[in-house]
């Protein structure tokens, strides 16, 4: 499957709201009325205004199949080392099982490694079993226990 992966842009956002909706975990925190929320306006603005962030679209032949998003953090520990945190992630349902996951991956850390990153981070919901069979498979390791704090 040949895949193009671009920047997103502001008439893309409807469809990346829906690809985060499509699932049993973002049906229950995702808007998906029309018009779109300005909430997620705002968070889009917001991401493309930071050099350190990118909204991602991946496109098959013109057709939304996946996104992500990326955010380039700097850090004082591991001798003040970048860190790729990945956020987002969502493939399709119509191309799952295609390879289209592997191959964002793939993207994922070589875009890590354009920008100097000498780590690749993300974390999965443990309720996605299937996700995280996955990013193991790509040699993601479990080292550490996260922590969140919903405000």
């Amino acid at each position: 499957m040949n895949l193009e992966f671009r920047n997103a842009k502001r008439v893309d956002v409807v469809g990346l709201v829906n690809l985060l909706g499509d699932d049993v975990l973002g049906s229950t925190r995702e808007d998906l009325s029309l018009p779109l929320s300005q909430c997620y306006v705002d968070a889009f603005q917001n991401i493309e205004m930071d050099s350190n962030n990118e909204l991602i679209v991946v496109e098959s032949d013109s057709v939304l199949v996946g996104m992500l998003q990326l955010t380039f953090i700097p850090y004082l520990t591991h001798c003040g080392s970048w860190r790729c945190l990945v956020e987002g992630v969502r493939i399709a349902k119509s191309v799952r099982g295609k390879g289209v996951g592997s191959l964002v991956m793939t993207w994922v850390i070589d875009r890590a490694k354009e920008r100097g990153c000498n780590m690749v981070q993300l974390t999965s919901d443990k309720q996605r079993s299937e996700a995280i069979r996955f990013y193991e498979s790509h040699g993601f390791v479990a080292t550490h226990e996260g922590f969140k704090l919903k405000l």
